[in-house]
């Protein structure tokens, strides 16, 4: 089956943030072409200065991040979400798009994903690294196959960090979004007694569950695959929602309904230009009280409000 390359061709000032923003778009990886440091980089590698003539060519002031959407995807929902984002960030670009076959681009990109901690007690290891030495310690065995959620971008790593504060023996945990399952797993190898993962994706919730049993964690993960106000129910000490922006603000209206007195709701996925969209619409019965950010990207935690 064919899949869908896209092309943003972006100044090379520019290409660190636009990067950020199209590891939001897509679970598996993402190709960039960067030509600016070409001489530097490749004698500091290769000891050598003999270069490809057609390299040399290369414009050095303009550099090109390859996307892949797989064909149960919609392009023009990435191509929509790219331009909102960078014309957000006021970063001029063009986006080209084409047909490719991706198999052998994933197999590549599995070759880049390299066993890596998280926090103080998490590693995650793709399950087809055995070259790693957990050094204490909880490792969470990891296959994302096409759910978003690896632990590489930033938005899970804050989420997985917050997880490792907030998560106490046997807490019930619902994971909005859940992708891969990387938060829910998490949290149960954290010591939470039972996870609920939902997503509308039927591919992300197969691959939570597979991730559950990766880590015998299965009999305590429920993933379930549907809209959260129409398949959830119960309340939760633990809710994440590692998404974006605009589904955090959809979410709002529902939210609270899974919410007891001292639950923690912590949100992911939001770019700090969309902050300001995102905090007037939460619920008026709940407060932020802690926020944590990286290279552009927040994670926030909220509570009920205390009655006074």
């Amino acid at each position: 089956m064919d899949w869908t390359e896209i092309i943003v061709e972006i100044n090379t000032r520019d290409l660190d943030t636009a990067e950020n923003i199209a590891q939001m778009t897509v679970p598996y990886g993402i190709y960039i072409e960067d030509y600016s440091m070409l001489e530097e980089e490749v004698l500091e590698i290769a000891r050598i200065d003999l270069i490809d003539e057609e390299l040399l060519k290369q414009d050095r002031t303009k550099g090109k991040i390859h996307i892949y959407i797989s064909p149960e995807d919609n392009p023009n929902e990435a191509i929509a979400f790219l331009r909102e984002r960078l014309e957000a960030e006021k970063i001029e670009y063009n986006i080209l798009s084409d047909s490719c076959d991706v198999e052998g681009c994933l197999e590549n990109w599995k070759k880049y994903f390299n066993p890596m901690n998280i926090g103080e007690k998490l590693l995650i290891r793709p399950v087809w690294r055995d070259d790693y030495d957990p050094q204490g310690r909880i490792v969470l065995n990891l296959d994302p196959g096409l759910a978003f959620g690896t632990g590489t971008h930033e938005t899970t790593r804050l989420c997985l960090e917050a997880l490792e504060k907030f998560t106490f023996k046997g807490a019930r945990m619902l994971d909005v979004g859940c992708g891969s399952g990387i938060l829910s797993v998490a949290a149960l190898l954290l010591g939470a007694g039972s996870a609920t993962g939902i997503d509308i994706d039927e591919l992300a919730v197969k691959s939570s569950i597979q991730n559950a049993q990766l880590n015998n964690v299965s009999e305590r993960y429920t993933g379930i695959h549907g809209n959260l106000a129409e398949k959830a129910s119960g309340t939760y000490d633990i809710i994440t929602a590692n998404i974006v922006a605009d589904a955090i603000i959809m979410l709002s209206g529902d939210i609270e309904k899974f919410m007891d007195e001292n639950t923690v709701y912590i949100m992911s996925g939001i770019i700090d230009t969309r902050l300001d969209d995102v905090l007037p619409a939460l619920p008026a019965s709940l407060e932020v009280f802690a926020q944590y950010e990286e290279k552009g990207w927040i994670c926030l935690a909220a509570r009920k409000k205390k009655e006074s």
